[in-house]
């Protein structure tokens, strides 16, 4: 009886094992016959933009450093950051007192020389010295009256005035500070608007040329994007961060301020109606085709490549119907069945 039972649950093991045999070989029966399911698209017709990203720094378009010629004490601040100035206007008064006294002993030894020189004059009419005693002594007023106004130079020196209108933008220095000569005491943006020093890779800089535009944002507004324009490119890049610097101007008023990082897209070429796939589609330059309902892969060539979409130069048709999204277990030659997706699904 027991050996009856185990021989009833020996059939019954292998009866199940049948089963799942079945159900197995079916399914891999039906996946030959039918093939396997995958969602398709036709590539379509839209805006293609190729760019070149890079980061940068707003920045005045002229800065002008002003600062003494001669190392002195800072006396007066007449000015300071955020401030708006006309050209000429004083800024700073740089301690001078050495100087006025240069110019008033300067001062007596010209007026003493020109006393004399009058005199000599007199004589020379008399007849009483010679001419060159004469021209002596002009040589001596003129060399006077020159000290004069070299002193007098030095002095205005002294004054820290704004080369032409703008804004202070930086002030280095207090008041009773040492500054040392041509240490810029003051910063001034002025003449022009402001711009964008962005830094472009080497590998990308063959691309871009000045003239062409530029979308520009900047975190500090983040729902806006100004508008641009490459200014220049410097011939020179830096061998250590591999970059090249591009100046981008502004084509308009702009809120953002000196000092802000900028975000510059760069476009190197816009085409209306270019032929788009979504970039899940493509992968290593190769689409996946469906052809008499079995895979046929395409070697493609990629044009603009974003997030979303890639632009396809050559290799397909606008009526192909392309896998989506393309994969390793994809293979040549294999049947497969297919749903039709619309775009944005």
């Amino acid at each position: 009886m027991k050996s009856m039972q185990f021989l009833w649950q020996g059939k019954s093991l292998i009866v199940i094992l049948l089963v799942v045999c079945l159900l197995v070989g079916g399914g891999a029966a039906i996946r030959w016959l039918w093939g396997d399911s995958v969602d398709v698209i036709h590539p379509h017709r839209g805006l293609a933009v190729q760019a070149v990203y890079a980061t940068g720094t707003v920045e005045p378009s002229v800065m002008l450093p002003i600062a003494p010629r001669i190392a002195a004490r800072l006396m007066t601040l007449l000015v300071d950051e955020g401030v708006s100035v006309k050209k000429d206007q004083l800024l700073a008064q740089m301690e001078d007192e050495d100087l006025r006294q240069k110019i008033r002993e300067a001062q007596a030894r010209e007026a003493f020389a020109k006393h004399e020189f009058e005199r000599i004059q007199t004589l020379l009419k008399r007849n009483l010295i010679s001419k060159t005693e004469h021209d002596s002594a002009r040589a001596e007023w003129e060399s006077a009256e020159a000290a004069v106004a070299r002193a007098a130079a030095e002095s205005d020196f002294m004054k820290l005035v704004a080369p032409a209108d703008g804004r202070i933008i930086r002030r280095d220095g207090e008041v009773g500070q040492l500054i040392p000569a041509n240490q810029p005491v003051f910063w001034l943006a002025c003449c022009s608007s402001l711009r964008v020093s962005a830094e472009v890779d080497e590998e990308d800089i063959a691309l871009v040329q000045t003239g062409q535009k530029v979308l520009i944002r900047a975190d500090a507004f983040p729902e806006q994007t100004y508008e641009g324009v490459v200014q220049n490119i410097t011939p020179k890049g830096d061998p250590v961060s591999r970059s090249y610097r591009v100046r981008i101007g502004f084509n308009e008023e702009t809120p953002l301020m000196i000092g802000m990082t900028a975000e510059t897209n760069i476009i190197i070429r816009e085409t209306t109606e270019a032929l788009l796939l979504p970039s899940g589609a493509v992968m290593q330059g190769n689409v996946w085709l469906v052809e008499e309902g079995k895979l046929v892969k395409r070697k493609v060539s990629i044009g603009a490549k974003g997030i979303k979409e890639t632009e396809i130069l050559s290799g397909i048709e606008a009526d192909d119907v392309i896998v989506l999204k393309s994969g390793t277990e994809l293979k040549e030659g294999l049947k497969i069945r297919y749903r039709m997706v619309q775009q944005g699904e």
